[in-house]
């Protein structure tokens, strides 16, 4: 596994159209792209999802977290630290604890960026 570091993507609400809207240029792309590189392991969609259902402005202690995977807490951490580097969640330190929450707008602009709109007419 590489160990190159994730930078933050640009928190503005306008990062990049929606899919089929318009072709991405390089940049955002790029962008992009470490967003879906971090949420491209299982134990770090999980972790995101797991830290997602907590709704907006809810967060989770990493003691809630590390007990739901077979994998040593430094593991876990890590993960965590890719997500944060990604631009997807953020975390404090609360003595011996660490809470981690989504960072606002971060699922709407991935939602966004995903959906696509619907033919007139036409049925899901």
């Amino acid at each position: 596994m590489s160990k190159q570091e994730l930078e933050v993507i640009g928190q503005d609400a306008a990062c990049c159209p929606g899919l089929s809207t318009a072709p991405l240029d390089e940049d955002q792309a790029a962008d992009l792209a470490k967003v879906f590189k971090a949420l491209g392991d299982p134990v770090r969609l999980r972790l995101m999802s797991m830290i997602a259902s907590r709704g907006q402005g809810g967060e989770v202690c990493v003691c809630e977290l590390t007990p739901a995977f077979d994998l040593s807490q430094p593991t876990i951490s890590h993960h965590l630290k890719l997500l944060r580097q990604a631009g997807l969640i953020d975390c404090e330190r609360r003595g011996t604890w660490v809470y981690y929450w989504v960072l606002p707008g971060v699922l709407d602009r991935l939602a966004a960026f995903l959906t696509t709109k619907q033919p007139a007419g036409a049925t899901a």
